[in-house]
């Protein structure tokens, strides 16, 4: 993959990112504000982004969404790689894993 093709994909990922938190946002904002890790003040800032203020942003060549994921025990009960549970039921570990997550977000708000 050459360099341009890189930041072509990353701008792609960028308007698919910023599309997508918008109509969340729109359709359910607390949902949203869980969803997608963001605090309520972010997602009213891109809730009011115009089309045009979107194109731009997305245009970035650095990408605006992050891996919620930071850890290797969340990596873990999410792939199932060396499970820390003896329980190995993946309903659990996802539950676990997701638990987890919304700790993280509920510390940002």
């Amino acid at each position: 993959m050459t360099n341009e093709q890189m930041l072509s994909e990353i701008r792609e990922a960028n308007l698919t990112y910023l599309m997508l938190a918008q109509n969340l946002i729109r359709q359910d904002k607390a949902e949203a504000v869980f969803r997608l890790g963001l605090n309520e003040d972010a997602a009213d800032i891109l809730v009011a982004l115009s089309t045009a203020q979107v194109l731009k942003l997305a245009s970035r060549n650095t990408l605006l969404c992050s891996f919620r994921v930071d850890d290797e025990l969340v990596w873990s009960l999410l792939t199932s790689h060396k499970a820390p549970t003896k329980a190995g039921n993946e309903a659990t570990n996802t539950l676990h894993a997701n638990i987890l997550m919304a700790s993280r977000v509920a510390e940002v708000i």
